[in-house]
C-alpha cells in the first residue's frame, strides 16, 4: 500500500501539472475552457484524439471542393459569439431554405406541408387524417415512446403519410416505437404546438417561413480549421494548452489529481477534470465498468459534384420518403458557389445493418435520387467519410442510465456534460453554449430581446441536428 502510494506521487511529480484538463476540444470543451479562464483559472489543458479543434465539426476537402460532416448552420446572435467574438468575422453570411422529400415523391415544404400532405391530398385522405386524430385524442393510452407521442398529436395516418416517421427512424438511429418518450418530449414539442387548429389555420394562410431576425452563418470556405483558428489563439493567450492529436491510454487518480496518460507523450496532472467525450469512452479511460454501454450513431457522409438537373431549390433537403437511409443533405455550392461549374453537396446516411460502408451508402443513394427523379445529369462521387459516436441513440432507459453512468463519473471526480458528455441531443452550437455554461455555474448576462427570439429559432431547427457538435 505504501509503495503504492509513493508510485502515485512519482507519476503526479513527473506530470505537467494544470489547473484543470478539459477532454475534448468540441463546442462544449471550448466554452467549458473559455468559462474556467473567466472563473480564474490560468493554466488549462484541452486533450483531444482529432488533430483539430472543433469535434466533430469536421471538413474535407479535395479538387478545389470543401465538405462537412454532418449540416450545421450557426446564427450571429448565438451565445458562443460571447465567448468567441473573433469567430463572426470569419463566418459567411448564407440563406439556407429547408425541404424534404416526402413518401409521395415530391419535394415539399418541411417539416410537415398542409397544403401538400392535408389540403392537396384529398377529401378522402383529409377524412382518414381528421379521423385518425380524433381516435388518437379520445381512445389515448399511456405514452410510452416517441411514436406514441407523435401519433398523439398528428394520428397515425398522418404520422405515416408525411414521411416523419421514417425520418424519425432515420435520424434516431431505429425505430420510432423504441425512441425514449422523454426524448420525445424534449425536442419534438413542435409537433405538439403545431398540431392546434389555430396553427394550422395559421400555416395554410402563411406562404413563407417566417422570417428570422437573426442571421444564418456557416463556416469559411476555407473550413472549419479556418473559423476556429482564432478562438484556440485567443484561449491560448489566456494559458490553454492544446493537445491535439493525443490518443489518451488512461486517467489515473489519486487523493488530490488527475492523471492523463496518453500513449505517447508527456503525462499532465490537474485537480480537476472536466469531461466533454461519450461516456463509454470516459468509463473506459477511468477503468470504470459498464453493465449497458451507450449506443451512439456511425455516420456516414458522401460527398458528391454534379452538374445537371438536381430537380429542387432548397439547400437543404431532408429525406421523409418510405425508402433508403440517407436522411439529409446540403448542397454547399448554394453558400459557397459552384466550382468549375459544378454543383457540390453532402449526404448524410445512417449506418445500420445493411448500410455500413461508403460504397453501400453510396449505391444505395444512386438507387433512390434516380427513382425520385432528383440529380438528373452527372453525379460524381468525390469522397466520404464514417465517423463512430457521431451522437447518441435514445433507446427506452437510455437517458436515466446515462444519467446514472454520468453520477458515478461525478464520483469518480469527474465533471461530464455535453452532448456527448451528458448524452444530451444538442440541436445547435447555441445550446450547447448555455448548457455548459451552466453545467460550470457560469451566468452570462443575456439581453431580454434575445430570448424570444432564441426561443423561436431553436424550435425552427429542432429536426435540424447539430451532428457534428
Amino acid at each position: 500500500m505504501h509503495d503504492s502510494y509513493e508510485l502515485q506521487q512519482e507519476t503526479v511529480s513527473e506530470a505537467e501539472a494544470y489547473d484543470a484538463i478539459i477532454l475534448g476540444a468540441g463546442i462544449s470543451g471550448l466554452v467549458a475552457a473559455s468559462v474556467l479562464v473567466r472563473q480564474g483559472n490560468r493554466r488549462l489543458a484541452v486533450v483531444d484524439e482529432y488533430e483539430n479543434i472543433g469535434g466533430n465539426h469536421i471538413d474535407w476537402s479535395a479538387n478545389g471542393f470543401t465538405f462537412d460532416v454532418g449540416s450545421l448552420v450557426f446564427q450571429d446572435d448565438s451565445p458562443l459569439l460571447r465567448h468567441f467574438p473573433e469567430l463572426l468575422e470569419h463566418y459567411i453570411h448564407i440563406h439556407p431554405t429547408w425541404g424534404r422529400l416526402n413518401p409521395q415523391r415530391k419535394v415539399t415544404r418541411y417539416p410537415i406541408s398542409v397544403a401538400d400532405d392535408i389540403l392537396r391530398a384529398g377529401p378522402l385522405v383529409i377524412c382518414r387524417i381528421a379521423l385518425s386524430v380524433i381516435h388518437a385524442r379520445l381512445w389515448r393510452g399511456q405514452l410510452r415512446n416517441a411514436k406514441d407521442f407523435a401519433t398523439f398529436w398528428i394520428g397515425s395516418y398522418l404520422l405515416k403519410r408525411s414521411g416523419l416517421e421514417n425520418y424519425m427512424a432515420r435520424f434516431y438511429g431505429l425505430p420510432p416505437e423504441h425512441i425514449d418518450l422523454e426524448l420525445a418530449e424534449k425536442r419534438m414539442m413542435w409537433i405538439k404546438e403545431h398540431s392546434s387548429l389555430r396553427s394550422l389555420l395559421k400555416k395554410m394562410r402563411q406562404k413563407k417561413l417566417p422570417h428570422m431576425q437573426n442571421k444564418q452563418l456557416a463556416r469559411p470556405k476555407a473550413g472549419y480549421a479556418a473559423l476556429y483558428e482564432p478562438a484556440r489563439r485567443g484561449l491560448a493567450e489566456n494559458g490553454v494548452t492544446f493537445r491535439l492529436g493525443t490518443q489518451i491510454s488512461k486517467v489515473e487518480k489519486d487523493e488530490q489529481h488527475f492523471i492523463v496518460i496518453p500513449a505517447h507523450g508527456e503525462r499532465i496532472a490537474a485537480k480537476r477534470m472536466i469531461s466533454t467525450v461519450p461516456i463509454n469512452i470516459a468509463h473506459q479511460l477511468c477503468g470504470l465498468s459498464q453493465e449497458k454501454p451507450l449506443k451512439t450513431i456511425t455516420l456516414i457522409s458522401l460527398y458528391f459534384s454534379f452538374s445537371g438537373d438536381r430537380g429542387f431549390a432548397q439547400s437543404i433537403l431532408y429525406n421523409f420518403s418510405y425508402e433508403a437511409a440517407w436522411k439529409r443533405l446540403t448542397i454547399y455550392s448554394d453558400f459557397y458557389g459552384r466550382t468549375d461549374g459544378r454543383e457540390y453537396f453532402a449526404v448524410e446516411v445512417v449506418s445500420n445493418d445493411t448500410i455500413t460502408s461508403i460504397e453501400l451508402a453510396e449505391a444505395e443513394f444512386r438507387t433512390h435520387v434516380a427513382g425520385n427523379n432528383i440529380f438528373t445529369g452527372d453525379l460524381r462521387l468525390e469522397g466520404g467519410q464514417i465517423l463512430e459516436n457521431a451522437y447518441p441513440i435514445y433507446t427506452h432507459g437510455a437517458p436515466a442510465e446515462a444519467a446514472r453512468q454520468i453520477e458515478r463519473l461525478k464520483q469518480f471526480g469527474i465533471e461530464s456534460f455535453g452532448r456527448h458528455g451528458a448524452f444530451n441531443y444538442q440541436p445547435t452550437a447555441r445550446v450547447s453554449t448555455l448548457e455548459a455554461e451552466w453545467a460550470l455555474g457560469y451566468r452570462h448576462p443575456e439581453p431580454a430581446s434575445d430570448a424570444p427570439n432564441r426561443e423561436r429559432h431553436d424550435k425552427r431547427l429542432e429536426l435540424i441536428p447539430c451532428e457534428s457538435g
